[in-house]
């Protein structure tokens, strides 16, 4: 007999959950993490981030509340009490991870652990045991260009959350959300800034509105955007580090931080020894219900490379552990899942970009648009801009996607992707009442069909 049940390696927020469903069925559960219990999400990934935008938000509202009558006084922002502060929370949050697993009924081992094959997991330090059932839980790592020369003075987002000082300069390689929302963040703190891109535009894989809109407000915020040009190599001076990028334009810094990406953590895992395929890019390749193509092994989360979202990887986690110990067999519809981009002003988002909803739909689809000064902005004379976009078939008038740039578009889309889930039609949504005098009150009432400029001129 095996020594568990189901043994889980990553202990963050996918194999979490999936040990504790799996534990509730009465199964022996064990679950190894070779760093601190939480994963990305609470580690170094949304749950800090967060606390930074957090942080970073108050530079406007101190120039916000200016411009509503309030005196305010000289600020200064104090960077190591705050980075203090936000390690307690992260140890509590990370804390209350480990207890969970353990009112489950899970063990939990401390330790990288290997496949050596199938059935059998070795985890440094520890020793060999014995498995039914293995999840592969991992998550994804910061990708780095390993060629590049200097590459080795640049740091990535996990070292960003633990900079002893808080830099004069900054220069962001990459273009997605990661990169942004810390632009952002560091701009926010006062951080000279610069992003750096070879492509064309920001938030490849968005609605083009939606990046066009989130790059102008980068430039209105002060971030400086270098566009179609990338880092050639990293020079280390006296006065700090040089970006030398192509086309001949140099950038000096005191830190260099590369977002370029993530890639599914599966090298040293031993996984090519169990048999387990897996895709060009290291992800991990499973079915609809996470099952690889090896029968007794699973996995679920970033390691997976579906859709890279910590509600995402707990929903795997859960469907995977009902399935497998509940008998109740349920796998997870990645249809209209919602997604946020902590910029300043943030992105709200779910459903098909217009680009996309033109091509799977043949053209025929109307879109519903507004750009507007929010009242908070209008009153002082604030210049962030807020966009909000419908994407609506013909015929059906069904929504097949919501866009939102602008203050609170994260808890706004949570309720849009209700009724883009449910499949609700613009007569349905129009028919809505606004609640007045809010934001969300636009995506009710915009009534006229978006014309884009080159579809409404006259030859």
């Amino acid at each position: 007999m095996a020594d568990y049940d189901l043994f889980v390696i990553g202990a963050g927020s996918g194999g979490v959950r999936a040990a504790r469903v799996a534990a509730m069925s009465g199964a022996r559960v064990a679950v190894a993490e070779e760093h601190r219990v939480g994963g990305t999400c609470v580690i170094r990934g949304c749950v800090p981030k967060k606390f930074m935008v957090y942080a970073s938000e108050f530079s406007k509202a101190f120039e916000t509340a200016r411009g509503y009558g309030w005196e305010i006084g000289e600020t200064r922002f104090d960077w190591p009490r705050f980075l203090m502060d936000k390690d307690k929370e992260i140890a509590r949050l990370s804390g209350i991870y480990v207890r969970n697993l353990q009112n489950a009924g899970c063990e939990l081992v401390h330790g990288k652990a290997r496949l050596k094959d199938r059935h059998t997991v070795e985890i440094e330090g520890v020793g060999t045991v014995t498995a039914d059932k293995i999840l592969i839980a991992t998550g994804g790592r910061p990708w780095m260009p390993a060629d590049l020369p200097g590459v080795e003075h640049a740091i990535t987002s996990n070292e960003a959350f633990h900079l002893e000082q808080l830099p004069k300069r900054i220069v962001i390689a990459g273009g997605g959300y990661i990169a942004l929302e810390f632009a952002c963040i560091f701009n926010g703190l006062g951080v000279d800034t610069t992003v750096v891109h070879r492509g064309p535009n920001v938030l490849r894989g968005f609605d083009d509105d939606v990046r066009i809109h989130v790059a102008e407000e980068l430039k209105q915020a002060g971030v400086k955007v270098m566009l179609g040009t990338q880092h050639a190599r990293i020079e280390k001076t006296a006065m700090g580090l040089v970006s030398h990028c192509t086309g001949g334009h140099g950038v000096e810094s005191d830190v260099v931080m590369f977002a370029l990406g993530r890639e599914p953590y599966t090298e040293g895992l031993g996984l090519a020894e169990a048999g387990v395929e897996l895709a060009e890019n290291g992800a991990v390749k499973v079915d609809a219900f996470s099952r690889s193509n090896v029968e007794n092994i699973w996995a679920v989360g970033d390691v997976t490379n579906r859709i890279n979202l910590t509600p995402v990887a707990i929903r795997e986690g859960e469907a995977f552990a009902r399935t497998e110990f509940h008998g109740t067999p349920m796998s997870f519809d990645h249809e209209m899942v919602a997604a946020a981009v902590f910029t300043q002003p943030p992105v709200g988002t779910v459903g098909l970009s217009e680009a996309d909803a033109r091509r799977q739909h043949h053209g025929k689809v109307d879109i519903y648009m507004a750009k507007f000064r929010a009242m908070k902005e209008t009153f002082y004379g604030g210049q962030q801009r807020t966009l909000m976009k419908l994407v609506v078939e013909q015929g059906s008038e069904k929504i097949l996607g919501c866009h939102i740039v602008g203050p609170d578009a994260p808890e706004i889309i949570q309720m849009a992707a209700v009724a883009l889930k449910m499949g609700a039609t613009k007569p349905q949504w129009d028919s809505t009442c606004a609640v007045h005098p809010t934001l969300a009150e636009e995506l009710v009432t915009m009534r006229e069909k978006h014309i884009p400029p080159a579809m409404g001129q006259v030859a």
